[in-house]
């Protein structure tokens, strides 16, 4: 069984078209702080970001901000968290959330979300982490990157055991509880192919 004691969040820095988005941090941020699971985030107090961890920490949770030191300074920094990091980089910034995570978790957001999302799976398809990763399509938003992802294991550029890496549910509460279950699905023995760098 899976020991979390802190999930990355990856989500929006905007609140997206619908208030469903931020509803669904919440009930994140519900179901961690239920869980005793931390937070580590993009430090922000805008968008989903800030949702998520202003629900966590008004429930008595535990919140870590990492955010490079060039975003820093434009006023969006979560003033209230249990810790912050600020990095010089970019770089830095995702590696130490990385480090600080027992797993990663992607909310809807826009295209820093889904570089920091396969990011972090392309790491896990490489042997680089063993931590589960997983995608919260919240109302849909994620269809049709998940028709995308299956157009690419049609023409043979994604492997079904990569896609065993992701683990996809609807709600929060079905993620973690998979999340808790979790195992490293079979890789092949004998090292790094070819196709895995595709």
């Amino acid at each position: 069984m899976q020991q979390l004691k802190t999930i990355c969040v990856y989500c929006g820095s905007s609140t997206g078209k619908h208030a469903v988005y931020r509803y669904a941090a919440r009930q994140l941020a519900e179901d961690l702080v239920s869980r005793e699971i931390g937070l580590v985030y993009g430090g922000a107090s805008i968008g989903v970001m800030g949702a998520i961890a202003d629900q966590v920490l008004a429930l008595g949770g535990r919140v870590t901000g990492v955010i490079p030191q060039a975003l820093s300074h434009q006023e969006v920094v979560h003033p209230n968290l249990t810790e912050l990091h600020i990095t010089r980089t970019m770089h830095e910034r995702k590696m130490l959330m990385a480090e600080l995570a027992d797993g990663f978790i992607a909310l809807p957001g826009g295209i820093g979300t889904l570089e920091e999302l396969f990011e972090i799976w392309t790491w896990a398809q490489l042997g680089f982490h063993n931590k589960p990763i997983g995608l919260l399509n919240v109302a849909g938003y994620y269809d049709d990157l998940l028709k995308f992802l299956t157009h690419m294991h049609q023409e043979q550029f994604f492997k079904s055991r990569h896609r065993e890496l992701l683990l996809i549910e609807n709600s929060s509460s079905d993620l973690l509880a998979r999340f808790s279950d979790y195992q490293l699905p079979t890789l092949p023995q004998d090292g790094l192919h070819k196709e895995d760098l595709a």
